[in-house]
């Protein structure tokens, strides 16, 4: 799939753009703080329906505007779509071809999208939030049934704190009432890591391929999932959820101790693996960054198989990040694979040697104007990041 044509009203710096995008690579060319993040975060929203920046719906309005619209028309095997998101004052409304979407959950993954960005170098070494946070993100995309057991799950989840609460509290007694939510909650946890489990197996074998690339054959690269409490996880969602309900029996007394749930997928964790051993605790920054890129990149291939369409990939300045032996894998993976958004005060040697002709746009203040060559390279600004 690809991004033909993006209409933008009111969001963020842009007061009114409309954009033709190459189906191949585009590159956004500009200082800091001109709207290059703001463009990339426009298409990551109208995919997700929400930014990767802000939960707060209202920075995403230009100032002193009500509402923003954002619009798209993006191609698919079977077709264009026409995507639709607007923000105002009575909340986020979404379309499909003109035809409004009772609930989000509906509208997601109509358009696939893969986000890059500096702070996903982090995804190997940083925080398990991090982590669950990129595998909910990307495999809510290519299966509706886990977005909606995920968007249940929290919902009973923050039932079942209060409840827990009340009963540390001596607010309620009513245990019968904590085993409807356990047994609720133990359910959907059991979709939730069976499907994670399954698309993490599958992630992995790309990974692999890539990780092994890059190293020439001198990494293997493991992906584990780590359920907190569960010493081992079954192999059907069946299965995971009777072991759940097993350990919200046996850790009753502790979690009315705390007023808190202490297992489930929301506490969940992802480990990563070089020859056997734990990257986040003892892998160079080499070696975490390649396996972040690996993971990041492995994602195209995933979706592509759950869904037959290549996904959107977005890179946020990414390259500047990456060293040439880094830059020439991600841009050698990605060449004429999938749609790319790529944004860069300026371009390496290694970025103008190796994209195949690109599209390239100058952004500044809130405008974009097409270019027929990569300009000369643009000096970086000192400004706040866009």
């Amino acid at each position: 799939m690809h991004l033909d044509k993006l209409q933008l009203t009111d969001f963020r710096n842009y007061a009114d753009l409309t954009a033709e995008f190459s189906p191949q690579t585009n590159v956004l060319l500009g200082q800091n703080a001109q709207g290059k993040t703001n463009l990339l975060e426009a298409i990551y929203l109208l995919a997700m329906t929400r930014s990767h920046r802000t939960a707060n719906d209202r920075q995403l309005i230009r100032f002193g505007q009500k509402s923003a619209q954002i619009e798209g028309v993006v191609s698919r095997k079977l077709g264009p779509l026409r995507l639709s998101v607007s923000l105002g004052p009575t909340g986020k409304r979404v379309r499909v071809n003109q035809l409004e979407q009772a609930k989000l959950s509906q509208y997601i993954g109509q358009m696939n999208v893969i986000l890059f960005a500096p702070e996903d170098l982090a995804l190997v070494k940083g925080a398990p939030a991090i982590r669950r946070r990129f595998v909910d993100m990307e495999f809510g995309q290519i299966d509706a049934r886990y977005l909606a057991a995920l968007s249940q799950y929290r919902t009973v989840l923050r039932q079942r704190n209060q409840y827990l609460k009340q009963l540390q509290l001596n607010q309620a007694r009513d245990e019968v009432y904590l085993d409807v939510l356990s047994a609720q909650l133990a359910e959907l946890g059991g979709i939730i890591i069976a499907k994670r489990v399954k698309y993490l197996t599958q992630l992995e074998q790309y990974a692999q391929e890539l990780q092994h690339e890059i190293t020439q054959g001198d990494e293997q690269l493991t992906i584990r999932y780590h359920a907190r409490l569960l010493k081992e996880i079954g192999a059907t969602a069946e299965e995971v959820g009777e072991q759940l309900t097993t350990k919200y029996q046996e850790i009753r007394l502790t979690e009315v101790e705390k007023g808190t749930t202490l297992a489930g997928p929301h506490l969940d964790d992802v480990y990563f693996y070089l020859n056997g051993k734990n990257v986040q605790s003892y892998g160079s920054q080499g070696q975490q960054r390649t396996t972040a890129l690996a993971v990041k990149l492995a994602e195209i291939g995933l979706m592509q198989e759950a869904t037959g369409e290549a996904p959107i990939l977005l890179l946020d300045d990414v390259l500047s990040e990456l060293d040439g032996m880094r830059q020439t894998h991600l841009l050698r993976a990605i060449q004429d694979r999938v749609q790319t958004f790529l944004t860069s005060p300026a371009l390496s040697d290694v970025a103008r040697k190796l994209i195949n002709a690109p599209r390239i746009f100058t952004v500044s203040a809130g405008t974009i104007t097409p270019t027929e060559n990569i300009s000369p390279e643009i000096p970086d600004s000192k400004t706040t990041t866009d």
